[in-house]
């Protein structure tokens, strides 16, 4: 049981020090990268955030991980997230591959039953994201959309001209 509580005051002064080292070179890398880097606009970016945070944590807690080699990780992790982001803003296939695609699940009063089970989602979670919506009659609902970070968009229907903002939502047959 020796060290379960408390080891010594050196280790402790140390994970301070490195704790205090690590965040700043972890926010001036963020800062470095631009406000994307932490946006949690789909699963990828999601990914990213976690693995920053791993690193963070093996950086103060892993002896074996020195200040610099964790660093290095994040400045890494960081650097391929920019470059993705970068490529998928630039080539159609990358963004596909990266972000996937939005999808309906909801259309005109109708569930779109083959879109849902291919998203793996029930009527009640369509049902739960329009309620939240504020929205009480199903007839007002013109969509609802599956994003591509897992959040439901509920769109109302009305009699607005111009463009739609279901453009680029992956829509089935609608007949």
């Amino acid at each position: 049981m020796d060290g379960m509580f408390f080891d010594n005051w050196q280790v402790l002064v140390c994970t301070v020090t490195v704790g205090v080292l690590a965040y700043i070179s972890l926010v001036l890398l963020l800062r470095l990268s631009g406000r994307r880097t932490l946006s949690k606009m789909n699963a990828f970016d999601l990914v990213v955030t976690v693995a920053l945070g791993s690193t963070f944590a093996t950086i103060l807690l892993n002896k074996d991980v020195s200040l610099a080699q964790g660093t290095l990780a994040m400045a890494l992790l960081i650097s391929l997230q920019y470059l993705v982001t970068w490529t998928s803003v630039r080539v159609g296939w990358v963004r596909r591959l990266v972000t996937g695609e939005p999808a309906l699940l909801f259309h005109r009063g109708q569930f779109l039953r083959g879109a849902m089970r291919a998203a793996r989602v029930a009527e009640d979670e369509v049902r739960s994201s329009i309620r939240s919506s504020g929205i009480e009659v199903l007839a007002e609902v013109e969509a609802v959309v599956l994003e591509t970070d897992g959040k439901f968009s509920v769109v109302r229907g009305g009699e607005a001209s111009g463009a739609s903002s279901l453009a680029g939502v992956n829509t089935p047959d609608l007949n």
